[in-house]
């Protein structure tokens, strides 16, 4: 991750955080919405760029990129109480990256292995390799334990993993950080880097790719960049394991003209159940908020002849129905589509979270499911997550009560 790009951010999410609070004094949740902890308080962590963790006992994980005991994040719990109360526990707080083997700021999700342990990246940090880790988290008889097992740097040609990773049925970790890598799960919990594919800046290859891929059932990986592809404005692209190695291809490039979307986001994307691959971009689209389009949801098709065929879903607008959409989609058990918004609503401009349902006509039909105001949270920049009831679960970068971020429920 770029240092500018980084800057950018903590700088927009203090700016919008000064915004909030002068021009809203108060929230009004929906009946449907629910804050289960607001960070900020004390040595809590935060700003939360990454999405939740859900357990089988119905706890939810996360990172924070910022405070805890040190000032360089967090992994956090939250535990639900019998009178529907939430308990935050603070699991770990990273160091000072530059002072330590430890690495800082967490800004992506965690993934849990079969054994209960928890695996995560940090874009920075590692000690004297300095360019990020991948670690995990043991849980211990009265506490978590902390290891890194891979740190990036010198000779490494991935560095700087923002999104996190993911785990295949065999154990093995894929992330992204410059270069595609995997971390293989060997005898004695060793593990090995291998380089799947390292993204340029030309030939038409993406570049800055921010979140971590997804697998399909075939084992092959997907995922989004920012930049690149044949008109600049960022790609979809497949990593398939053939009998010579990893082969990437891109499958949609994003133009530069308003009836696509352009540069999507940090957001993961979602496959169904017929290989078909949903996401969102943040800018483009045919209506515009500002210099730039407000946004679309787009999905991918796999056609006979082997190419993918795009539709936008949803064109994003100014205005209350919220528009730069900073994550991706999840998708229910019913093809219904859920997403947040960075911008857009009433009031404060926070954000939304949003439905998206196919109809019987073929068109998608968009309504807003609720508004941020700022002291219920501002700036969704994370997937949301679904539990088994149908339950979104979600996080804010800024807002809530102590100004640093949100945890929150909702209910369709």
């Amino acid at each position: 991750m770029p240092s500018w790009f980084c800057f950018l951010r903590w700088t927009f999410s203090a700016v919008l955080f000064a915004v909030i609070f002068a021009l809203v004094p108060s929230a009004s949740a929906t009946p449907r919405y629910k804050v289960l902890h607001a960070f900020g308080a004390g040595k809590d962590g935060t700003i939360l760029w990454g999405s939740l963790t859900l357990d089988g006992k119905g706890n939810l994980y996360g990172t924070t990129a910022g405070g805890g005991a040190h000032g360089y994040g967090t992994v956090f719990q939250l535990t639900p109480k019998p009178d529907g109360r939430w308990e935050e526990t603070i699991l770990y707080s990273f160091r000072d990256p530059y002072k330590s083997d430890d690495g800082g700021t967490p800004s992506a999700s965690l993934v849990f292995d079969d054994a209960g342990h928890l695996f995560g990246t940090t874009p920075v940090g590692g000690g004297s390799y300095t360019d990020g880790t991948v670690f995990e988290l043991s849980r211990g008889t009265h506490n978590w334990s902390e290891t890194e097992i891979h740190r990036f740097g010198r000779n490494d040609k991935a560095s700087g993993p923002w999104g996190g990773v993911i785990r295949d049925s065999s154990g093995n970790l894929y992330g992204v950080g410059g270069c595609a890598f995997e971390l293989s799960s060997e005898a004695g919990g060793r593990r090995r880097e291998h380089i799947l594919h390292c993204f340029p800046a030309f030939d038409g290859d993406g570049w800055e790719e921010l979140d971590r891929p997804i697998l399909n059932p075939a084992g092959n990986l997907y995922g989004t960049t920012e930049k690149g592809g044949s008109y600049r404005a960022g790609t979809v692209y497949e990593l398939r394991l053939t009998s010579g190695g990893w082969k990437e291809r891109i499958l949609h490039s994003f133009p530069d003209f308003s009836s696509d979307g352009q540069v999507p986001g940090v957001g993961a994307l979602v496959l169904d159940s017929a290989g078909n691959l949903y996401g969102t971009t943040a800018q483009g689209g045919s209506n515009t908020c500002g210099d730039v389009g407000c946004g679309t949801v787009f999905k991918l098709t796999p056609e006979a002849n082997g190419e993918w065929k795009e539709t936008i879903l949803h064109n994003f607008a100014a205005g209350s129905s919220g528009n730069g959409p900073g994550a991706g989609v999840v998708l229910d058990q019913a093809g219904i589509l859920y997403g947040t918004t960075i911008y857009g609503g009433t009031q404060c401009g926070c954000g939304v979270v949003y439905k998206l349902a196919p109809q019987a006509s073929g068109k998608w039909k968009y309504t807003v499911l609720h508004t941020f105001v700022g002291s219920d949270g501002a700036q969704p920049d994370a997937n949301l997550i679904l539990d088994d009831k149908g339950n979104l679960y979600g996080t804010t970068a800024v807002g809530g009560t102590a100004g640093a971020g949100v945890a929150f429920e909702l209910t369709p």
